[in-house]
């Protein structure tokens, strides 16, 4: 007789058992939010260039584009640069943007108050001359640029472009930033044309200016370009620089001064 009951009770839990097990287990979990960790992660986001890579496509962006660069072109080549917003039919491409990294639309003060803070650094590292004035909302305009390899538009650097305003021919340019490149998430000054108290060739030290200059932009070391052609630039008082690139491929960064005007720059290929 036990034996009889023992094999009922056997089969019902072989019919029954696995049901009521799951509805048990399921109310257990229903109508809740549990997490697990996984070991598939999301894929790297490629967007999170080296400086020397930033440096690199920005470099390639301006240099798709020949814009002169003596005072006497200065206005030309703002108006050229004006026009640099929406040409993607090459390998590289400046576009202009009105939005940060997040998305969120960012006004033209925001840029100017990020390069007042960057030039204050690079006064403090005795990169730029201490007699440079910070530039202020009233004196200036700032456009804010993506610098897009093409191909590949994950690859770009998001930067400001900063300007003193030219719109009154007798705006004193003393001791002023006249141009600059500033990283919109980083802040720091891709390049930069200023005029200061420095007035003669032999007063700037550029292995010294650009060594500093790369520390800051945390670079590594240059090496002398040799390659230098004494007349790529408009001006006879330059010396240039090679950094490493992108995909084994290198930027040319030059400092440089004009006479008769104290101007000092700091740029990257063209």
């Amino acid at each position: 007789m036990i034996a009889v009951i023992v094999a009922i009770a056997v089969v019902a839990l072989a019919i029954w058992g696995p049901e009521v097990l799951a509805g048990y287990r399921d109310k257990g979990v229903m109508n809740k939010v549990s997490m697990h960790k996984t070991e598939v992660e999301a894929e790297a986001y490629r967007y999170s260039l080296t400086n020397q890579e930033k440096l690199y496509i920005l470099s390639k962006c301006l240099s798709s584009h020949t814009l002169p660069e003596s005072e006497e072109n200065r206005l030309s080549r703002l108006e050229a640069e004006d026009t640099v917003n929406m040409d993607l039919t090459g390998t590289y491409a400046m576009v202009v943007n009105h939005k940060d990294s997040d998305g969120k639309t960012i006004p033209e003060s925001e840029g100017i108050a990020l390069c007042r803070k960057a030039l204050e650094d690079l006064i403090r590292l005795g990169i730029v001359s201490e007699s440079v004035r910070l530039p202020d909302d009233a004196s200036y305009s700032a456009v804010l640029y993506s610098a897009i390899e093409v191909p590949e538009p994950r690859n770009n650097v998001l930067v400001w472009k900063i300007s003193l305003n030219t719109d009154a021919s007798n705006r004193d340019r003393t001791n002023r930033l006249l141009d600059a490149y500033v990283d919109a998430d980083t802040g720091k000054v891709y390049e930069f044309y200023v005029r200061s108290d420095v007035s003669a060739w032999r007063d700037v030290v550029p292995d010294e200016l650009v060594e500093n200059w790369a520390e800051y932009m945390s670079l590594g070391e240059s090496v002398e370009y040799e390659g230098t052609n004494p007349l790529s630039e408009t001006t006879p008082y330059f010396k240039e620089y090679v950094f490493d690139g992108m995909d084994q491929n290198t930027t040319i960064v030059t400092v440089g001064f004009y006479e008769g005007i104290n101007e000092i720059f700091l740029k990257i290929s063209r």
